[in-house]
């Protein structure tokens, strides 16, 4: 049985750094690609950033030069190191896998930026 497990929320200042991480377990093929989406209260999910197995990256503009996304393909973990945190950034963090045509997804980490 395929498991997204994210760590690493939490509640930190505005200018402040978290980092968040993701670990996939029971996948059974090779994980196409691994992302981080957001969603925020009232509002629908987004993309935050997502990286391929080949370590192409993609970020949101809100996220660039201040969010990092890595991953360990032998480990299927996924990371995200949020720098310059700004109270806009707060939402529940989503981990997404991607094995062939199917979409895993983790049950979130909150992050809360306070002003």
């Amino acid at each position: 049985q395929v498991q997204v497990v994210e760590s690493g929320g939490g509640l930190v200042q505005a200018g402040g750094s978290l980092r968040l991480s993701c670990a996939a377990s029971g996948i059974m093929f090779r994980i196409n690609a691994m992302g981080w989406y957001r969603q925020a209260p009232g509002k629908q999910r987004e993309l935050v950033a997502t990286i391929t197995s080949g370590g192409s990256t993609n970020y949101a503009d809100s996220v660039k030069g201040r969010f990092t996304i890595s991953r360990d393909n032998a480990k299927n973990t996924v990371s995200l190191q949020m720098n310059s945190l700004k109270p806009e950034d707060t939402a529940v963090y989503y981990c997404k896998t991607v094995v062939g045509p199917v979409d895993y997804w983790g049950q979130g980490t909150q992050v809360i930026v306070s002003s």
